[in-house]
């Protein structure tokens, strides 16, 4: 893909998030606000508990988010703070929902959503952040064998400066020359490697 099309769907998929949070942390708000009230906390407190628990998924979110765009997966902190995070808002969600399985599901959704939704953004930027991390690497083009040329310098792989140079190439001449050369074409190693 190149790289507009990229950016479009990254915005995508961003914005499509940013919507699933808006709404998944209404439900979540309100949901956690009811249970906090029915449990008998003042109206403050009622107020700001949801705050602390959607505060702490939204900042181990956007820690592993952060993480991700410089190819890490993130540490154990944040991990388990988002799961905590996540499992006590959709616990609050299925406490006040009616107590139907149809029920629980419609007040879990909204969270299910963002976070496979979040998942998905997440995956994107860890593959943007390793392609454009990663330089391109060319492999260079192979040399053609050419029977005129009539050096008989080795490849750099096969020169050596130990003793066993001198073994390997005593006895020059023509047949020595013509092993060699068609040892580099086919890309053999030399004797005694």
């Amino acid at each position: 893909m190149n790289r507009p099309t990229d950016r479009w769907i990254q915005r995508t998929t961003t914005g499509c998030v940013g919507l699933l949070a808006v709404i998944a942390g209404t439900v979540s708000y309100r949901h956690m606000h009811t249970l906090v009230e029915l449990h008998g906390q003042p109206g403050w407190v009622a107020a700001l508990t949801p705050l602390s628990v959607d505060g702490m998924i939204v900042a181990a979110s956007t820690t592993l988010l952060a993480d991700s765009r410089v190819r890490e997966r993130g540490g154990v902190l944040p991990w388990a703070l988002l799961v905590v995070g996540s499992a006590a808002s959709l616990a609050a969600n299925v406490a006040v929902a009616q107590p139907t399985a149809t029920g629980r599901v419609i007040a879990a959704w909204p969270l299910f959503a963002l976070i496979g939704a979040y998942e998905l953004l997440m995956r994107q930027v860890r593959r943007n952040a390793a392609s454009e991390g990663r330089p391109q690497r060319r492999r260079p083009a192979p040399q053609a064998y050419r029977p005129e040329d009539d050096s008989d310098a080795a490849p750099p792989l096969w020169r050596s400066s130990g003793p066993a140079s001198g073994n390997w190439r005593a006895g020059h001449g023509e047949a020595s020359r013509d092993v060699r050369r068609q040892a580099w074409h086919l890309g053999a190693s030399p004797p005694g490697r």
